[in-house]
């Protein structure tokens, strides 16, 4: 029997006609009194009842035992993370507070009734931002709880957010602003102010924590120091040793061209070995892999500064201060293919170029041309003098790249398979290569190491029912989580019924993993195909425009409970889906507009509508 169990079973046995019984109300003010007590705290305060119970109300028990105060206080942590970033932070915020003495609840948003908002006192939201500003699948009850009417007003509240998202982004950090701004109107009170943190949020995350713990561990631990203290005990399926702050040097295996000769594109298939790590993954997960920058990019930036690459400059390296040669320094520890608009207005200052300095003063125009020029490219346009030191403070760290993973470990073990797009595009006569995907199809050969960790995604699961039908829209690499798809739905035999929407440019080039399709057709896993090469003709066709022309058939799978997940490109083909959807259920379900998005929300609610888009 549980200690909470056994605890309340103690309190209300006997007939419903004995005096000494608990009636409704205290048994309610009971359950909300142990509600926030970890285990052991719940078999230490089972003990103390019994006791009082043979000595009688009235005896007195030693100091030892119990000081009569008044009820801890808790701390109560919500997070709203798509991809476990948030979730992540989270988790550290709680091991901080617990490790300061304060009692503290942490939950996922989509596991807190909203309403309860009105009994806390002091509450720490971390949110991430999904797609164009809209809240985590997870967050979405949530947040439309909150922004709504019916939240109430919180006086007694005391809050803090702490924000995630990505500056190259319109809508930056627009969930963690959205919650603060209302709980502001509201009427709660911050106890530190809001945070919002770029992709290298580490290390502003972590200043938010212990600023955070160290101001209210007065508040939230006066009169507890005789409680049960809070012990972290370890548990099952506990997580691998390998994360994002120590990934795991895996040996890399195969990175096989798999579009045409003629194809506009480049895209491999990756293969890498996990060996003896024990790392496990789900369909529906992303593998984090850190990357190096090209040495003869790294040369060419040093020489348009007018340095040397000799010179010294301090950094903080897994959290402690080192000194670096430049070119180390920009080749293992700073971003330098992706440029983040405060380095546009950086530099803008920098070189006194005007025509940079209008293209900054324009938040749009920042991010568009920060999204289409690297950092070399920003500084040639614009050269100027600079210290070394200066400039590897106004660059980001750093970050690992996130793959969808293309394969179910039922099918390949101790292998992790992914699809990734070389980025390739030129700029002024020169070839301009991604990070990341530079990194595995180019310099990367087979055998040698590349660090990787798992980045579990529980908002992009299979459902939990074999029997499910599932429908799948995924054109260019947004194909490579359906392939761990329908790896695991046959090595589990499962019945339900999947469907494939795929698209890319032509038939002949860009076909990724044809020939795995087509045996999944010929065996019946894949129960259904449908396929928009857009320039295979004139008129140019989509994955939206195959949906629409097989609309009464979408529909009809919906209605018998279809799983519907998207992934790909969030900018424009998943908001041209998405659209193209409800098209389809407004027509199909004779509903208004506004009720078509209803349903779609309700599925996203009911995770039937998920999506893996970037």
């Amino acid at each position: 029997m549980l200690p909470e169990q056994r605890l309340l079973n103690q309190n209300t046995s006997g007939s419903a006609n004995n005096s000494s019984a608990l009636d409704a109300s205290q048994l309610a003010s009971l359950q909300q009194s142990v509600a926030g007590y970890s285990s052991l705290q719940l078999a230490w305060a089972s003990g103390y009842l019994a006791a009082k119970s043979e000595q009688g109300q009235n005896a007195q028990v030693a100091p030892a035992q119990v000081q009569a105060s008044a009820p801890a206080k808790t701390l109560t942590i919500l997070y709203a993370s798509q991809t476990g970033n948030a979730k992540g932070v989270a988790g550290q915020l709680e091991k901080s507070a617990k490790a300061a003495g304060i009692n503290v609840v942490l939950k996922n948003t989509a596991d807190y009734k909203a309403k309860a908002l009105k009994n806390e006192t002091h509450l720490l939201i971390v949110a991430s931002t999904n797609g164009e500003g809209e809240p985590p699948d997870d967050a979405i009850e949530f947040h439309e709880f909150l922004l709504g009417k019916k939240a109430p007003k919180l006086p007694n509240l005391n809050y803090s957010v702490l924000a995630l998202g990505d500056s190259s982004y319109e809508f930056f950090c627009q969930t963690g602003k959205e919650f603060d701004e209302r709980l502001q109107v509201l009427g709660a009170k911050q106890v530190a102010p809001r945070v919002d943190c770029d992709v290298d949020y580490d290390s502003d995350s972590e200043a938010w924590t212990l600023s955070i713990v160290e101001s209210l561990k007065d508040e939230l631990t006066q009169g507890d120091a005789n409680l049960a203290p809070v012990i972290d005990l370890p548990t099952a399926g506990a997580a691998s040793q390998y994360t994002k702050q120590n990934p795991y040097a895996a040996e890399f295996s195969v990175s096989q061209k798999i579009t045409g000769r003629d194809s506009a594109k480049d895209v491999r298939h990756i293969e890498i070995d996990l060996g003896e790590s024990g790392l496990t993954y789900q369909v529906g997960d992303a593998l984090g892999v850190w990357f190096e920058n090209d040495a003869n990019l790294v040369a060419e930036l040093v020489a348009a500064l007018s340095l040397t690459g000799e010179e010294k400059v301090k950094l903080k390296v897994d959290g402690a201060a080192q000194v670096l040669t430049l070119t180390d320094a920009l080749t293992t520890q700073l971003e330098i293919t992706q440029t983040a608009p405060a380095f546009v207005e950086f530099w803008a200052k920098i070189s006194g170029n005007k025509e940079l300095a209008a293209i900054a003063a324009d938040k749009n125009a920042a991010r568009e041309y920060a999204g289409e020029h690297q950092i070399i490219d920003v500084v040639k346009a614009a050269k100027s003098e600079i210290d070394a030191q200066f400039f590897v403070e106004a660059l980001r760290k750093i970050t690992p790249r996130l793959y969808s993973i293309a394969s179910a470990q039922a099918e390949v073990e101790e292998e992790v398979h992914l699809t990734v797009g070389v980025v390739s595009y030129d700029a002024n006569g020169e070839t301009r290569t991604g990070g990341a995907s530079g990194f595995l199809a180019e310099r990367l050969e087979e055998g040698q190491k590349v660090r990787v960790f798992v980045e579990h995604n529980d908002n992009f699961r299979l459902p939990q029912s074999d029997d499910t039908p599932v429908i799948m829209i995924g054109p260019g690499t947004g194909v490579a989580p359906f392939r761990a798809f329908l790896q695991e739905r046959e090595a589990r035999d499962a019945s339900g019924d999947n469907w494939m929407f795929f698209g890319d440019q032509t038939f002949t080039q860009d076909f990724l993993y044809q020939v795995e399709w087509q045996n999944y057709l010929k065996s019946g896993l894949l129960t259904r195909m449908d396929v928009a090469f857009s320039r295979d003709q004139a008129e140019k066709v989509y994955v939206q425009d195959r949906l629409k022309e097989q609309a009464s058939e979408v529909f009809a799978w919906l209605e018998r409970g279809a799983h519907l997940y998207i992934c790909g490109d969030a900018n424009r083909m998943a908001k041209d889906v998405h659209n193209a959807l409800v098209e389809i259920i407004q027509e199909h379900g004779k509903l208004t507009a506004e009720q078509a998005e209803d349903y779609l929300k309700s599925l996203r609610s009911n995770k039937r509508y998920q999506k893996d888009v970037y």
